[in-house]
């Protein structure tokens, strides 16, 4: 039921809003998880005109259904992804350090792992960040570690641009596939939106309950 709930909130708000609220939810995505892969999936299947009737806008402007309608909606969910990850990149460089030993356990990093993500972005920034794109929920926690591991701007956001251009177009791709016969299989739909949904939800439950045990072993 709570994932229905979180499925029906998020596909009303794309509904209402269109390309605002896809570049808004993915800006959030981009520093916590806002359901981006139910974000960009619905996007999709609204461009496709079959759930609306009239395709994916914003401020009242509709952009006809079709390829154009699919084309904005990935675009407007790869650039909001990116300002949001360029935020947490800043977030992460003028915070530095002692935001993340605050407030590490809500990122998954204790001290032990904090230690740990600074040598990995030391070696391996690139794949860190291109890598972290593509892989559902941790995406969401990868801005404000490389702004505070100093991450080079340039080199941080053309990776990240690769990577959310790939998970937003891939996304919305299925949304596309999944759309255009909307009105025959709408009932599936609703079962991959919350099933997309329930799985986002499980992981962040396990990553939480993961990162209090581990502070309170560190309290110990």
């Amino acid at each position: 039921m709570m994932a229905a709930s979180l499925s029906g909130s998020v596909t009303s708000f794309v509904a209402a809003h269109g390309l605002v609220a896809i570049f808004a939810l993915m800006l959030v995505d981009a520093v916590f998880p806002a359901g981006s892969e139910l974000v960009m999936v619905y996007g999709g299947a609204l461009a496709t005109g079959a759930i609306a009737g009239s395709g994916i806008g914003a401020f009242g402007h509709v952009v006809a259904a079709g390829w154009q309608g699919y084309l904005t909606a990935a675009l407007a969910g790869t650039i909001g992804y990116l300002v949001g990850a360029v935020l947490g990149w800043l977030i992460g460089v003028y915070g530095g350090r002692p935001l993340l030993e605050r407030h590490g356990s809500l990122l998954h990093l204790g001290p032990d792992r904090l230690e740990r993500a600074d040598r990995w972005f030391e070696r391996r920034g690139d794949s860190a960040v291109l890598i972290g794109r593509v892989t559902p929920f941790v995406r969401s926690f990868v801005s404000i570690p490389a702004g505070a591991a100093r991450m080079p701007l340039g080199r941080y956001v053309l990776l990240t641009l690769v990577g959310s251009a790939a998970w937003a177009f891939a996304l919305a791709a299925v949304g596309w596939g999944v759309g255009a016969s909307y009105r025959r299989f709408h009932s599936t739909f609703d079962v991959v939106s919350a099933a997309v949904v329930l799985v986002v939800v499980a992981a962040g439950v396990v990553l939480f309950i993961r990162a209090r045990r581990e502070a309170s072993l560190g309290n110990a």
